[in-house]
């Protein structure tokens, strides 16, 4: 099967993007299934039901969050009711929401998804590796495709993760800088593995916001206005082809896009 990840998409600019190219990304790839994480879909901050529907309707399979997936008071209700919505799966127990989905396709069966955050200068969660264990644990039995969503900060944490579920899971895909890493690779055991996958928002930005406010910010030490940017979108993926038979990777390629606005 053909796995698409759509990295984290920024506010209206990233879902105007998806909505305007995933059709043809799937089709360009085969794509039999798609993943994007979605934390800074609302606004460039968290997620609310009426994005993440959006999201759903556009042709998005499952959706995977990180740090930001409260910033939306309406998440809570649509990640309890919504099983192709993950948040990660390290926050404490009682937390609403579930830390993986199991989704079947309609040509290549079941597919696993695993969502958990980072601890390195990020929040104090329970920690990754332990929930991750957790949740694969309850996968199995139910399908070999399994795909991890690590949403961190800190390229050591993301690379150790990866040689920590090599063989066990289809693969690792790093999300949360928003900027593409040009480390893709298949592990030896089998496992896809990319430190981050980029970002679907706004290319003429920093990280999807405008630069004239977070340069300001770095000059000033000051807290600025919080405003996305405009003009091209830049999407970034990777296509993985997996063996449904073994759930191990064959291959990982890294997508780059540019999808002008609309006007």
């Amino acid at each position: 099967m053909n796995l698409l990840f759509l990295g984290d998409i920024v506010g209206r600019p990233g879902r105007e993007a998806v909505r305007a190219r995933l059709a043809d990304l799937v089709r360009r790839y085969q794509a039999d299934f798609t993943i994007a994480n979605a934390e800074n879909a609302a606004g460039g901050m968290g997620l609310t039901a009426a994005v993440g529907e959006e999201l759903l309707q556009a042709g998005i399979d499952v959706l995977t969050n990180g740090n930001h997936v409260w910033r939306q008071k309406d998440a809570i209700g649509f990640l309890e009711s919504e099983p192709r919505a993950v948040r990660p799966a390290n926050y404490p127990a009682g937390t609403p929401g579930r830390g993986a989905a199991v989704l079947l396709t309609p040509r290549s069966g079941a597919v696993g998804v695993v969502n958990v955050l980072g601890r390195t200068f990020m929040e104090a969660l329970d920690c990754p590796f332990r929930a991750v264990d957790r949740e694969i644990e309850a996968l199995r039995g139910k399908t070999r495709v399994i795909v991890a969503d690590v949403h961190a900060e800190a390229t050591s944490e993301k690379v150790a993760m990866g040689w920590y579920l090599d063989g066990r899971v289809s693969a690792v895909i790093g999300t949360h800088t928003h900027v593409q890493t040009a480390d893709e690779r298949v592990l030896p055991k089998g496992t896809a593995y990319i430190t981050d996958v980029g970002m679907t928002g706004p290319r003429d930005s920093v990280l999807g916001v405008k630069v004239e406010r977070i340069v300001e910010r770095f000059l000033t030490g000051m807290p600025s206005r919080f405003e996305l940017a405009s003009g091209p979108v830049l999407v970034n993926a990777v296509i993985v082809k997996i063996n449904t038979e073994t759930g191990t990777a064959e291959s990982i390629e890294r997508v780059i896009e540019f999808v002008e606005p609309q006007q």
